[in-house]
């Protein structure tokens, strides 16, 4: 089963249901928990651990000068301006090539050819006898986020639980994250914009056909207009976790709930049984 966790914008909370759902499953299962928020990955800061790092590349062009007559047909195709003809040759910019591979179709003489690129790096580890911690890290300056996550993903196959932390958003990595998702949980928090953005997450989570439910996390108690939300929807909240100082200095120390205050252990557990067909 794969669980994807994601939240309208960011600050909800989600990574921190992420490791703490992970961190009870793993108590009686294998559990794979991919961190997708390939540009602020944090997950490891709550499972500390050696890690085994891959690099990830990916193609993009060069140009054979030989055999370039200068037509501009890469470049009249390139929508993202990676390449552009000039008087006496093609410049080529890696950073902005989106890897799709036309440029090299489209040249009527054989000119472009692509070559590996490193654009971030998977890191990976076992914190826990029974959890794999798989973490994608984009390079610094670098666009490709989904590639990286494709990347991670790819590396969590064959295991029978894995959990996706997506990046906060609805843009193009959220959307690589869910794909290939059985199930969607949305965090979201009981305030005018945390109800916005759960709404725009929902509608994602239906535009791709991934079954959806919530946690509503730091809740004060005025969560009517959220429970009302998610009751038009058909999308079940379930569990809410309280505004709390405790939960909120176990937090600040980088620590686990499920790990160290009573009856949260139990409570994750009810939530991946809510989760499960």
């Amino acid at each position: 089963m794969k669980i994807a966790i994601a939240s309208g914008k960011g600050g909800t909370g989600k990574s921190t249901v992420a490791a703490n759902l992970a961190w009870a499953l793993a108590r009686s299962r294998d559990v794979a928990l991919v961190d997708c928020d390939v540009e602020e990955p944090n997950l490891h800061l709550f499972f500390p651990a050696a890690t085994t790092d891959v690099p990830v590349t990916t193609p993009v062009p060069v140009i054979d000068p030989a055999r370039c007559t200068l037509c501009g047909e890469c470049g009249k195709f390139c929508r993202f301006g990676a390449l552009a003809v000039v008087k006496d040759c093609v410049l080529t910019f890696p950073h902005l090539c989106h890897s799709c591979g036309g440029c090299t179709l489209v040249c009527p003489q054989g000119a472009v050819r692509e070559v590996p690129r490193t654009i971030g790096r998977i890191a990976c580890s076992r914190p826990l006898s029974r959890l794999v911690l798989i973490s994608g890290v984009l390079n610094e300056g670098e666009v490709q986020a989904p590639a990286v996550i494709r990347a991670a993903k790819a590396r969590a196959e064959g295991h029978p639980l894995v959990i996706y932390d997506a990046s906060p958003g609805i843009a193009c990595p959220v959307i690589e994250t869910l794909e290939g998702s059985d199930f969607c949980l949305l965090v979201t928090e009981s305030t005018p914009f945390g109800l916005h953005d759960l709404r725009l997450a929902a509608e994602v989570a239906e535009e791709v056909g991934i079954p959806a439910g919530v946690v509503i996390n730091r809740s004060d108690g005025e969560d009517a207009a959220t429970v009302a939300f998610c009751r038009e929807r058909g999308l079940p909240v379930l569990m809410t976790i309280p505004f709390s100082r405790e939960i909120a200095a176990v937090q600040n120390r980088g620590g686990l709930i499920a790990a160290l205050l009573p009856g949260w252990e139990e409570r994750f557990i009810d939530l991946f049984a809510g989760v499960s067909p």
